[in-house]
């Protein structure tokens, strides 16, 4: 039953995404504001991007380099 599940949820997986990225914001300007919520969610895609920048050169201090410049 679980691969079941799964088989038909992974078509679908960007909008899952999307859609717990979007309640996890919105949980966070509830609960803390908004400016404390963009906050929270500039860090979030600051880690995001650094970590797919790490994935990919493999060496992080090419990585913040590039991005301090």
């Amino acid at each position: 039953m679980f691969r079941e599940v799964m088989a038909d949820l992974i078509p679908h997986k960007g909008k899952i995404f999307g859609s717990i990225i979007g309640l996890s914001v919105g949980w966070i300007v509830i609960k803390y504001g908004v400016i404390r919520g963009l906050f929270v969610a500039l860090c979030v895609v600051l880690g995001l991007y650094l970590g797919n920048r790490f994935d990919t050169r493999g060496d992080i201090t090419d990585v913040v380099d590039r991005f301090l410049r």
